[in-house]
């Protein structure tokens, strides 16, 4: 049997990887349209900023230990088309233009998305770059360390926007973060995002919130500034950083299911609406177990996960995915936040009979030093207590606090329950009641 693998970065990667492990006499091959495979994009933004100055930390995988454990990877190569019916992929060398056709039994796609980059005049200049994969990241090191770039606009807030800010600053850059909506990090609510614009502020970025930019402009070459419905400022690089889309568009012709962001839709065996065609990573929706319903999840947790279960899958199997729940954590600056669950506004969404609370704990008593405080916002159902969300922030021990939450929403726990949970304790590291527990207790 062969199995053809469209992509080869987190979830493509994971897929070959669990196929050679669970069948050594499959043929894989895979061909990814970029330079290199098996890389933690999430390690980008701080590989710029200089946190890292090696690139090659961020490969988990070398090309040469994939074809020792007898995987055929094409780097350079783009799948132009499927053809479903006779199980056929289009495709294009980058590195010369030629055009190849090759067959398949099975088929994955694990294209990943691309940054959006909307159509504003002058996003061709020099100088407007997105950070999407390893080249961008390898290019813009270099670019920005150059003398002449001191003014740097990040447009856009979410997760990338905001690690782009921090390393631009430690790389000695003057930062200035324009976002459209009415503030920062839209995925953690308005509570917690607060504390992190405030940080950014604090911290040396000037933010500007409810700001659409209408352009870029240069000297014909170069961009010099940026142009928004308020203002305009002047610039030596931008990073546009306004969110990513599915690379789906090369399979619209095949007549699979896509929802309307042009993600694949697929069940929990990972399998398409097509026939032996599996999918996986930033470019399909996945089972979101606190929501009931498929999210579009675009974050390298899942796609490894959901990358495994789909080469157990392609050679053989059916394993399920149990479900996400959007856990995700940033670092801004001094402070870290982490969420899981139910934001406030999918509670609202859904129409959920939910209750709130907001409270501020110690990450570890005052008899050891340095205890520093971590702001906890709890989203529970009214009566039944079930935990349904989760936020946390703080200077340190905020994040991993988020996973006990996570494991609790998993488990359908109530806030009960985990407020008399037997969790850890020693000065160092807690208190008796620990600010889990301590948010948990309060919740009536």
């Amino acid at each position: 049997m062969k199995i053809i693998i469209i992509g080869g970065v987190a979830a493509g990667m994971s897929a070959a990887s669990k196929i050679r492990r669970v069948n050594p006499d499959i043929e894989v091959t895979v061909y990814e349209k970029g330079g290199f495979l098996s890389y933690g994009a999430c390690g980008l933004p701080y590989y710029v900023g200089d946190y890292n100055d090696d690139y090659r930390k961020m490969i988990a995988r070398s090309r040469e230990a994939f074809t020792k454990m007898g995987i055929v990877t094409f780097l350079r190569h783009q799948v132009l088309s499927v053809d479903a019916k006779d199980k056929k992929v289009f495709v294009r060398n980058l590195e010369n233009g030629q055009e190849f056709t090759d067959t398949y039994d099975k088929l994955m796609i694990a294209v990943g998305a691309e940054s959006v980059v909307p159509p504003f005049p002058g996003k061709e200049l020099i100088g407007v770059h997105v950070l999407k994969t390893l080249e961008d990241g390898i290019f813009l090191r270099e670019y920005a360390m150059l003398p002449e770039i001191r003014n740097v606009t990040i447009v856009g807030g979410g997760y990338i926007g905001v690690e782009c800010a921090e390393a631009f600053l430690n790389i000695g850059k003057q930062v200035r973060m324009l976002e459209a909506a009415p503030r920062i990090l839209m995925s953690f609510d308005e509570e917690m995002a607060a504390l992190a614009q405030e940080e950014l502020a604090r911290s040396g970025v000037t933010v500007h919130t409810g700001e659409k930019v209408e352009g870029f402009y240069g000297d014909g070459l170069y961009v010099k500034g940026v142009t928004t419905d308020k203002g305009t400022y002047e610039t030596d690089l931008v990073i546009v950083a306004a969110g990513v889309r599915p690379c789906t568009e090369f399979l619209k012709d095949t007549g699979i299911s896509m929802a309307k962001n042009g993600a694949l839709l697929v069940d929990r065996e990972m399998r398409t609406s097509l026939p032996d065609v599996y999918a996986a990573g930033d470019c399909i929706l996945v089972y979101n177990e606190v929501l009931e319903e498929d999210s579009f999840l675009a974050l390298g947790t899942v796609a490894n996960k959901c990358g495994r279960i789909a080469g157990a899958n392609l050679a053989g199997g059916h394993e399920r995915f149990i479900g996400a729940l959007g856990s995700a954590a940033i670092k801004v600056c001094d402070l870290e936040l982490g969420r899981t669950g139910m934001g406030e506004g999918d509670a609202k969404r859904l129409g959920k009979d939910y209750k709130t609370l907001l409270i501020r704990a110690n990450d570890h008593p005052a008899y050891y030093p340095n205890p520093t405080p971590i702001t906890i916002k709890l989203i529970y159902e009214n009566g039944t207590k079930r935990l349904l969300g989760a936020q946390t922030c703080g200077q340190k021990g905020a994040v991993l606090r988020v996973d006990v939450f996570a494991v609790a929403i998993h488990g359908r726990m109530t806030t009960t329950e985990l407020g008399m949970t037997d969790l850890v304790y020693a000065p160092p590291f807690s208190g008796v009641w620990d600010a889990i527990q301590i948010a948990c207790n309060a919740a009536k």
